[in-house]
């Protein structure tokens, strides 16, 4: 049994939570959150201690932390947990800064403690089947990746204002998709970037509104289009153009009904937002975490990946305010 102490209870830690109550391998022994109505509530949910961060990472009777905290809070919990001998499951992004994560990794490899990022994306079966395919030669040479990622929605200025920007926050989970998808680094990013769907927003030194463009040695090509609004619901559409054919997972619906009359052809809405379209994925990534620790083996994706995809979002952010393509190494 794998013994999990979860540090955050806000609206992640629940998803988490939910998760490991279905495997029949984990169990959540112990929570903490700063707000203590919301650590009682879960644990009250799920059964188990609700007890001081730092109690849980020293704590003997658990052996990995899920860390559903802010991401200002990452590098210490990590650091800290590392240093405690507990497997770790953190929240994207590792931290704000590249510099802070390659802290971060040292003290992890030196503890030799398994690490996953939680690119739950990579988990959706729909994305996964893609990239199987992909793997399997199904389109040949991968050639050109297109990612559509909107949100219904932009999030509070609050949340903006620290969130470290769209391509930091929003879009590193497709720059995340890019490298799973094209299976080789890119090596410049090119970004645009606009405040059109809340002037605050821009305000606030953000944009709500980007698309970039990765290039690989090779030559081949992701495109990535986000945005902080789509009227009709949660936008996340994938299409991979190769040289024997082309492979797309579209987009979610409430339903699969259709309903045909002399006017046309309608369709349910798509799935309101990432809860809802990334369940099954919470939960396959939470269970991939806990079989790799099961299996002794080492959880994907790892804290490298997590720099990886901050470096393409640093790219990013730099080739938005300069006008001109940014190379990338790691």
């Amino acid at each position: 049994m794998i013994r999990i102490g979860l540090l955050g209870c806000g609206r992640i830690g629940q998803v988490h939570a939910r998760a490991i109550k279905d495997l029949p391998d984990a169990t959540v022994v112990a929570v903490s959150d700063a707000m203590a109505p919301a650590a009682e509530a879960l644990a009250a949910r799920t059964g188990a201690d609700v007890r001081a961060t730092d109690a849980i990472i020293a704590s003997d009777d658990i052996d990995a932390v899920v860390i559903g905290t802010p991401t200002t809070t990452h590098y210490d919990l990590i650091h800290a947990a590392a240093a405690h001998g507990k497997a770790i499951f953190c929240e994207k992004p590792v931290d704000l800064s590249s510099d802070r994560i390659r802290d971060c990794i040292k003290a992890v490899e030196e503890a030799g403690v398994p690490f996953l990022t939680a690119f739950n994306r990579r988990f959706d079966p729909n994305f996964a089947d893609l990239q199987r395919r992909i793997g399997q030669g199904a389109i040949g040479a991968v050639e050109l990746v297109t990612i559509l990622s909107r949100d219904p929605g932009p999030p509070p200025i609050s949340y903006i204002e620290t969130s470290g920007g769209l391509f930091r926050d929003m879009m590193i989970h497709d720059l995340d998709m890019a490298r799973f998808l094209l299976g080789e680094e890119p090596v410049s990013v090119y970004a645009v970037g606009s405040s059109l769907v809340d002037p605050a927003i821009g305000a606030a030194g953000d944009v709500d509104t980007a698309a970039v463009t990765l290039t690989t040695a090779r030559g081949a090509i992701c495109q990535i289009s986000c945005s902080r609004r789509a009227t009709y619901g949660y936008d996340q559409r994938i299409e991979v153009h190769g040289a024997k054919g082309m492979l797309r997972a579209d987009n979610q619906r409430e339903t699969t009904v259709e309903h045909a009359t002399g006017e046309g052809f309608t369709t349910a809405p798509v799935q309101n937002f990432f809860l809802e379209r990334y369940e099954r994925a919470y939960a396959a990534e939470m269970a991939s975490f806990v079989e790799a620790l099961k299996a002794g083996t080492t959880p994907k994706p790892d804290i490298t990946d997590g720099l990886r995809a901050q470096l393409l979002a640093d790219a990013a952010a730099e080739s938005c305010q300069t006008g001109k393509p940014v190379q990338v190494s790691l």
